[in-house]
């Protein structure tokens, strides 16, 4: 009976956003993405052009998707796959118990797996397609329209540039791999005692009912060309995800990713309780020779992440390139810092989570601030992180087993509200685009530093208040139905056996 019960709350939670949906960053160059029907928009904009205009057109023929940014995102997905698997599978498995090392690889593998599918048949359309300012519509459900294959084409959508398109498909993918790691990455909060079949069944009701809406209210917009005059512009902006509408600057993720996972991960540390013996045996990470390995497979993969969110080979993903690299070394001096001043040495874990703390909070900033505000923020957010994981994380009392809120949310909230201060141009930054229809910037004189952080806090508490609310209800439907932690015979013995039959290591 259990097993038919899930089985039909993981069906709705497949088909049940098609009825609900009925009822990014922000205006800057360099938000995370755009949206991506503009293939569609033009092809109903003009059902009856005249003779002159059909002869203008042929002599003009439409822009085309430039072959070297094409790359460049093709390579980005790859990279953001790395990051995943391997990449944080790796990190996540070498700190865990050996009994549990497998069970936390498949968690990942798995979990993004199931969050890859769900995106191709109505992630995306409901993420990046026009709906109401909560969530997108059904235009893309399924992925239709990404290409005709009779005629051969490919539908193609807006970068960030005006007159520079991109494929659709392309972009499709490049996100999928977001929403995937963004889902893995709430495995380290529970792991080591949660059911395998009740982690999938909540990210996949997690997924749906505050991956995507935080996605659209973020990141999805008409795009720089549906902005033609001043008499569109209000229309346009109305077409936009809530968040977008209030002018939050979120490059790659800080809200969408890193706060969003953070949350669910914390609610669920709390709801599925702690560990057999937290607080009384030590739970020593079983090689953190694996964990380096995965937190440089992470570093390396975030450049996919970061600069790919440009959406063009540009100079703005130049920029988040080498933010990426400094704000990350930056916060692995700060940790290592910290951690000498407490405890009298610094240690290989204390460096690759000051790594993983860089990368989370350079991610909304990345192409959003300047070089020397990204190191500052790295330099922040390994400090905060350090404090998140020892100090915040003895007050909150949660087992978060792999210290997801203390480097993600900590972090994501960092990142998030610097990236407000140091997007100003007196501080070295790029500004954000005051208007996009001759998509001039907010002038030094014009940008309000204060006005610019209370956005990008009520960007924060948004998705801390939705992923909250989201997070407890999909927990108790999933402990309902199938319950959401093992036996504690079970967890003594180790989920790699008791959950998967097998074992890491043979002796």
């Amino acid at each position: 009976m259990k097993k038919l019960l899930a089985s039909l709350a993981l069906a709705a939670a497949v088909f049940a956003p098609a009825a609900w949906a009925q009822d990014q960053a922000a205006s800057a160059p360099v938000a995370a993405s755009a949206v991506v029907a503009a293939a569609d928009a033009a092809s109903a904009a003009a059902p009856a052009a005249s003779a002159p205009a059909e002869a203008a057109s042929a002599a003009a023929p439409a822009p085309v998707p430039n072959k070297g940014d094409t790359g460049w995102m093709l390579l980005s997905t790859l990279l953001v796959i790395l990051m995943t698997v391997p990449g944080l599978a790796l990190f996540y498995g070498g700190l865990v118990r050996s009994k549990n090392m497998l069970s936390v690889l498949m968690q990942v593998m798995v979990a993004f797996s199931l969050i890859v599918v769900l995106w191709v048949l109505y992630g995306y359309s409901f993420a990046f397609t026009e709906g109401n300012q909560f969530i997108g519509g059904t235009d893309r459900l399924f992925m239709k329209g990404l290409w005709d294959n009779v005629a051969g084409t490919f539908a193609t959508g807006a970068t960030f540039s005006k007159g520079v398109p991109m494929y659709e498909m392309v972009f499709a993918a490049f996100q999928a791999t977001f929403a995937g790691i963004t889902a893995c990455l709430i495995v380290g909060a529970f792991a080591e005692r949660i059911k395998f079949s009740a982690a999938l069944l909540f990210l996949a009701l997690w997924f749906t009912f505050s991956y995507l809406p935080i996605a659209h209210m973020v990141w999805f917009w008409a795009g720089p060309d549906a902005y033609t005059s001043a008499a569109v512009v209000d229309e346009m902006n109305a077409k936009a995800g809530m968040i977008w509408q209030w002018g939050a600057l979120d490059f790659a993720g800080g809200t969408v990713v890193h706060i969003n996972a953070a949350v669910a991960g914390l609610v669920g540390a709390f709801m599925i309780g702690k560990r057999v013996g937290y607080g009384k045996e030590a739970f020593t990470p079983h090689s953190l020779t694996l964990t380096m390995v995965g937190a440089s497979l992470l570093w390396v993969g975030w450049f996919g992440f970061n600069a790919g969110s440009a959406l063009e080979a540009n100079g703005f993903a130049a920029l988040a390139f080498i933010n990426t690299f400094a704000a990350t070394a930056a916060a692995v001096l700060a940790w290592c810092i910290g951690e000498a001043l407490m405890k009298g040495k610094a240690s290989m874990l204390g460096a690759a989570s000051g790594a993983v703390a860089g990368l989370v909070a350079i991610t909304p900033a990345a192409g959003n601030v300047g070089i020397g505000g990204g190191l500052v923020i790295g330099f922040v957010a390994g400090f905060a992180c350090l404090w998140g994981v020892t100090g915040l994380k003895k007050v909150i009392g949660a087992d978060d087993s792999l210290d997801v809120f203390g480097v993600h949310g900590v972090g994501g909230i960092v990142g998030a509200l610097l990236t407000g201060v140091f997007n100003s141009p007196a501080l070295g930054g790029p500004s954000a685009v005051g208007d996009w229809v001759t998509v001039a910037m907010i002038a030094p004189d014009a940008y309000s530093i204060g006005a610019q952080v209370l956005t990008q806090a009520k960007a924060v508490g948004v998705t801390i208040v939705w992923s909250g609310v989201v997070s407890v209800i999909a927990y108790k439907i999933v402990d309902l139905v199938l319950g959401l932690r093992v036996s504690e015979e079970d967890e003594r013995e180790g989920l790699d056996i008791t959950s998967h039959g097998e074992t890491a290591y043979h002796k």
